[in-house]
């Protein structure tokens, strides 16, 4: 299942590809890419698991940078 987020306060251009590197290696996720300069993100990711990685997706982006959320 592959969908498209809106990020909100994203601030950091390096911040945004330690998400994405990140957001890669979760297990259940094909694919990801985090845009810094559109502030989307786009994942691909098993649909049986879908909730379970966006939760640990945000969890990733709150430690790497705390005020960035992701809207659902």
């Amino acid at each position: 299942m592959k969908k498209r987020f809106q990020m909100k306060d994203l601030e950091c251009a390096n911040c945004a590809a330690k998400m994405e590197a990140a957001i890669c290696k979760l297990e259940g996720v094909h694919s990801a890419t985090m845009s810094f300069m559109t502030q989307k993100l786009t994942i691909d990711a098993d649909e049986s698991q879908f909730d379970a990685i966006m939760d640990q997706v945000e969890a990733i982006c709150r430690k790497i940078e705390p005020h960035c959320t992701v809207k659902r």
